[in-house]
Protein backbone atom coordinates (compact mmCIF):
# COMPACT_ATOMS: atom_id res chain seq x y z
CA UNK A 1 0.00 0.00 0.00
CA UNK A 2 1.50 3.79 -0.99
CA UNK A 3 1.32 6.04 1.84
CA UNK A 4 1.51 9.84 1.31
CA UNK A 5 1.89 12.71 3.45
CA UNK A 6 3.27 16.49 3.89
CA UNK A 7 6.05 17.09 5.92
CA UNK A 8 3.67 18.32 8.54
CA UNK A 9 1.48 15.70 9.15
CA UNK A 10 4.49 12.52 9.38
CA UNK A 11 4.79 11.13 12.35
CA UNK A 12 8.24 11.31 13.98
CA UNK A 13 8.26 7.83 13.67
CA UNK A 14 7.42 7.59 9.92
CA UNK A 15 9.86 10.60 9.28
CA UNK A 16 12.52 8.66 11.06
CA UNK A 17 12.19 5.61 8.34
CA UNK A 18 12.11 7.54 5.59
CA UNK A 19 15.04 9.23 6.50
CA UNK A 20 17.04 5.86 7.50
CA UNK A 21 16.42 4.52 4.29
CA UNK A 22 17.73 7.69 2.30
CA UNK A 23 20.89 7.42 3.95
CA UNK A 24 21.19 3.82 3.53
CA UNK A 25 21.26 4.35 0.35
CA UNK A 26 22.46 7.55 -0.67
CA UNK A 27 25.29 7.74 1.47
CA UNK A 28 25.96 4.20 2.56
CA UNK A 29 25.46 1.89 -0.41
CA UNK A 30 26.20 4.51 -3.01
CA UNK A 31 29.35 6.19 -0.88
CA UNK A 32 27.96 9.50 -1.75
CA UNK A 33 28.41 12.00 1.36
CA UNK A 34 26.30 14.87 0.32
CA UNK A 35 24.10 17.18 2.28
CA UNK A 36 20.66 14.61 2.06
CA UNK A 37 18.71 16.68 4.12
CA UNK A 38 18.53 19.60 1.89
CA UNK A 39 15.57 21.41 3.43
CA UNK A 40 13.02 21.08 0.61
CA UNK A 41 11.74 17.86 2.64
CA UNK A 42 10.00 20.43 4.91
CA UNK A 43 8.15 22.64 2.23
CA UNK A 44 4.20 23.23 2.21
CA UNK A 45 3.85 21.77 -1.23
CA UNK A 46 6.38 18.67 -0.64
CA UNK A 47 4.19 15.18 -0.79
CA UNK A 48 6.45 12.27 0.62
CA UNK A 49 5.27 8.99 -0.93
CA UNK A 50 6.55 5.55 0.67
CA UNK A 51 5.75 1.67 1.18
CA UNK A 52 6.30 0.06 4.09
CA UNK A 53 7.94 -2.73 4.52
CA UNK A 54 7.22 -6.14 6.45
CA UNK A 55 9.75 -5.52 8.79
CA UNK A 56 8.42 -2.05 10.03
CA UNK A 57 11.18 -0.38 7.89
CA UNK A 58 10.53 1.82 4.60
CA UNK A 59 10.63 -0.52 1.33
CA UNK A 60 10.60 2.18 -1.37
CA UNK A 61 10.35 6.03 -0.99
CA UNK A 62 9.95 9.08 -3.47
CA UNK A 63 9.30 12.95 -2.91
CA UNK A 64 7.55 15.52 -5.27
CA UNK A 65 8.40 19.40 -4.97
CA UNK A 66 7.01 21.99 -6.31
CA UNK A 67 9.43 24.06 -8.31
CA UNK A 68 9.29 27.98 -8.48
CA UNK A 69 8.94 27.41 -12.28
CA UNK A 70 5.33 25.61 -11.55
CA UNK A 71 7.08 21.88 -12.36
CA UNK A 72 7.03 19.29 -10.23
CA UNK A 73 9.97 17.96 -9.44
CA UNK A 74 10.34 14.40 -8.34
CA UNK A 75 13.59 13.17 -6.14
CA UNK A 76 15.09 10.97 -3.89
CA UNK A 77 13.87 7.81 -5.82
CA UNK A 78 15.04 4.83 -3.82
CA UNK A 79 14.35 1.01 -2.63
CA UNK A 80 15.79 -1.04 -0.25
CA UNK A 81 18.44 -3.35 -1.31
CA UNK A 82 15.87 -5.98 -0.09
CA UNK A 83 13.17 -5.03 -1.72
CA UNK A 84 14.58 -4.21 -5.27
CA UNK A 85 12.79 -6.02 -8.32
CA UNK A 86 9.34 -5.81 -6.88
CA UNK A 87 8.14 -2.93 -8.88
CA UNK A 88 7.76 -0.75 -6.13
CA UNK A 89 9.58 2.48 -7.53
CA UNK A 90 7.55 1.99 -10.52
CA UNK A 91 4.11 2.26 -8.40
CA UNK A 92 5.56 4.80 -6.42
CA UNK A 93 6.07 7.20 -9.82
CA UNK A 94 2.79 6.00 -10.78
CA UNK A 95 1.12 7.61 -8.05
CA UNK A 96 3.90 10.88 -7.63
CA UNK A 97 2.19 11.22 -11.82
CA UNK A 98 -1.00 10.67 -10.58
CA UNK A 99 -0.87 13.40 -7.60
CA UNK A 100 1.01 15.89 -10.59
CA UNK A 101 -1.58 15.50 -13.19
CA UNK A 102 -1.66 15.01 -16.62
CA UNK A 103 -0.88 18.69 -17.40
CA UNK A 104 1.86 19.59 -15.36
CA UNK A 105 4.97 19.39 -16.18
CA UNK A 106 7.25 17.25 -14.25
CA UNK A 107 11.30 17.16 -14.22
CA UNK A 108 13.86 14.47 -12.33
CA UNK A 109 17.49 14.25 -12.44
CA UNK A 110 18.31 10.09 -12.92
CA UNK A 111 20.79 7.98 -11.87
CA UNK A 112 21.69 6.80 -15.86
CA UNK A 113 20.64 3.03 -14.94
CA UNK A 114 17.26 4.02 -13.74
CA UNK A 115 16.36 6.18 -17.41
CA UNK A 116 14.44 2.95 -18.32
CA UNK A 117 12.32 3.20 -15.52
CA UNK A 118 11.60 6.92 -16.08
CA UNK A 119 11.37 6.27 -19.88
CA UNK A 120 8.25 3.69 -19.03
CA UNK A 121 6.25 6.56 -17.38
CA UNK A 122 6.56 9.09 -20.23
CA UNK A 123 9.94 10.95 -19.12
CA UNK A 124 12.65 11.71 -21.75
CA UNK A 125 15.91 12.86 -21.53
CA UNK A 126 16.59 17.02 -21.73
CA UNK A 127 20.33 17.17 -21.73
CA UNK A 128 23.50 15.49 -21.44
CA UNK A 129 24.70 13.12 -18.72
CA UNK A 130 26.83 14.77 -16.11
CA UNK A 131 28.57 13.33 -12.69
CA UNK A 132 26.98 13.86 -9.10
CA UNK A 133 29.11 12.55 -6.35
CA UNK A 134 30.84 9.63 -8.74
CA UNK A 135 27.31 8.68 -10.06
CA UNK A 136 26.50 9.41 -14.06
CA UNK A 137 22.81 11.29 -14.23
CA UNK A 138 21.37 12.73 -17.26
CA UNK A 139 18.11 15.44 -16.67
CA UNK A 140 14.76 14.48 -17.69
CA UNK A 141 11.35 15.66 -18.31
CA UNK A 142 7.78 14.77 -19.14
CA UNK A 143 5.13 17.30 -20.34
Amino acid sequence: MIRSSAFASLSAHDLYRILKLRCDVFVVEQRCPYPELDGRDTEPRTLHLWVDAPDGTVAAYLRVLSEPSGEARIGRVVTAAAARGRGLAGALLGAALEHIGPDRPAVLDAQTVATGLYSRHGFTVTGPAYDDDGIEHVPMRRG
